[in-house]
């Protein structure tokens, strides 16, 4: 059934008009939302793709979904945009200008101007529409939290003596505050041993090494080796058990936690067997480990 003329808005061929309720895959992501929503804004790249264009014309994923090569995680703040032409963003919100550089793809001039930097005469946070990332805005910031919190915080550690929670270092950055705090590392394994053991075992296959713990601390820890699209949007001071790692080598996870100044407390570890095969002594044995890792 072919939709209503939207304004502003060509029609697609009268022979493969557009549905009502559109399926988009984006980056993995799967999206459900209306075809006036995608050309609510003329002149954009959504707009032009579905108002322009046949609907064979566009690619498509093997279930039949139109599929849009940008990042996945990101695409719901350009969807809710295309809502109501509004932007609102979590606190503490970290991909800002990676989510500047979407919206310029998709050509929406007015979310680029939303999302980019203002400062008042005041040298402070001027009108803008969404304000929920003030610190990028500042490059000092950090810095400056730093300092005063070092400030304010070195005299009780000297007089708590080596107790103390919080430990003062010098970094590649200047004066870096090191808190206190635990990191969980865990991960499921799994191996296949043969009759009697005889067999070579294919010890350890780790699929994701996955972090737990305040998002601060893991940042600090594991830096860019650390996946955060699983729970992008968390505050430096709030927890999370979605981040994991980039690479798939416990050892390496263990030496940044080392060189941070983190030691091992506790670990803990279940495992399960299953025949391989109905015709065959091989068993596969799956396993789930967590390591618990503290800094004082």
């Amino acid at each position: 059934m072919a939709l209503a003329d939207s304004a502003g808005c060509a029609k697609p061929s009268e022979d493969f008009p557009f549905p009502e309720i559109i399926e988009l895959n984006v980056g993995g992501q799967v999206y459900i939302t209306r075809h006036p929503t995608l050309v609510s804004v003329p002149g954009s790249l959504l707009w032009e793709m579905f108002t322009q264009k046949n609907v064979r014309s566009l690619a498509r994923d093997s279930k039949g979904r139109f599929f849009v090569d940008r990042d996945g995680f990101l695409f719901r703040y350009i969807l809710d945009y295309m809502r109501d032409q509004q932007l609102v963003l979590p606190d503490h919100f970290p991909e800002r200008s990676r989510l500047q550089r979407e919206a310029e793809y998709f050509m929406l001039p007015e979310l680029v101007k939303m999302l980019a930097p203002k400062l008042s005469k005041q040298n402070s946070l001027g009108d803008d529409p969404c304000q929920s990332d003030p610190e990028e805005l500042s490059p000092n910031a950090d810095a400056t939290r730093n300092l005063t919190s070092a400030s304010a915080t070195l005299p009780s550690a000297v007089a708590g003596g080596p107790g103390a929670a919080v430990t003062a270092g010098v970094g590649a950055t200047g004066t870096d505050v090191r808190r206190a705090g635990f990191i969980t590392i865990g991960y499921r394994g799994s191996y296949t041993l043969g009759r009697d053991s005889q067999t070579d075992a294919k010890f350890r296959r780790v699929a994701r090494i996955m972090v737990c713990g305040k998002t601060s601390l893991a940042k600090e820890v594991f830096g860019d080796t650390l996946n955060e699209s699983r729970d992008p949007d968390r505050p430096p001071e709030r927890y999370t058990s979605r981040y994991y790692l980039k690479f798939t080598f416990l050892e390496q996870a263990f030496d940044k936690l080392a060189d941070a100044g983190f030691h091992m407390v506790a670990c803990n570890s279940t495992g399960t067997c299953a025949f391989a095969h109905d015709q065959t002594d091989d068993r596969i044995w799956t396993s789930y480990t967590e390591y618990v890792f503290y800094r004082e």
